[in-house]
């Protein structure tokens, strides 16, 4: 099986193993068919953030321990689905992007240049 490549055309890097993110919980934000929601964004969570998915109905911030989710808190490092994100930035309140770990499939949803426009770092 090929590497799965990022949105800058090399390897995808890990986004977080704690906490353990992923769609798949590998650490990485891989994604297939089963990955409906494609959760190929790693970004660096915010407090902004955080309140809006929370608003939106998807609170990311309280822990959920039946599904060991420890809950995320500003700075945490999280597998985003792609949609969300966009949706996010629409509001201005993208979180970072960390470009080396966000699948190549983001860009089916994302532009390249909204996701650099939230590149963490400058090499990220």
């Amino acid at each position: 099986m090929d590497p799965a490549l990022n949105v800058l055309g090399g390897k995808l890097e890990t986004c977080s193993t704690a906490p353990l993110t992923g769609f798949f919980r590998d650490g990485c934000c891989n994604t297939g068919p089963e990955d409906r929601g494609r959760h190929t964004v790693c970004v660096i969570v915010t407090a902004e953030f955080l309140a809006l998915s929370k608003y939106l109905g998807n609170d990311l911030s309280t822990p959920r321990p039946e599904f060991r989710f420890p809950g995320l808190k500003p700075g945490d490092r999280w597998c985003l689905c792609a949609a969300r994100f966009l949706q996010a930035a629409q509001e201005f309140a993208a979180p970072q992007v960390v470009l080396k770990a966000t699948h190549a499939r983001t860009l089916d949803i994302v532009p390249l240049e909204l996701l650099r426009s939230h590149a963490a770092g400058s090499a990220t």
